[in-house]
């Protein structure tokens, strides 16, 4: 299993649409095979960043999930609602 640990930047003026974005991300997300859980966090020194955390079974099937029409489609004008690129890595998942 994999966590894949995300760090988003809102616009300061879009935080509210960019937390629904990534909300309706994680509705679509919960739909895919393979997917485990999901967490978000909203950053206390600064709230237009929203970290996610995101379970999966592998690599392959979260690579599966960012190439397919459902994310494309959950994520669609996304780009306009960032002040910086999102920054991710994946983890290994221990017990």
């Amino acid at each position: 299993m994999i966590g894949v640990l995300t760090h988003h930047w809102a616009k300061p003026d879009r935080i509210d649409e960019a937390r629904r974005l990534l909300d309706g991300n994680g509705l679509a997300q919960s739909g895919h095979p393979g997917y485990g859980a999901r967490q978000t966090m909203i950053s206390r020194n600064d709230p237009a960043k929203i970290t996610t955390l995101v379970t999966w079974d592998s690599s392959e099937i979260y690579d599966d999930w960012r190439a397919s029409p459902a994310r494309a489609q959950a994520m669609a004008g996304a780009d306009d609602l960032w002040a910086q690129p999102a920054e991710s890595e994946r983890f290994d998942m221990v017990d």
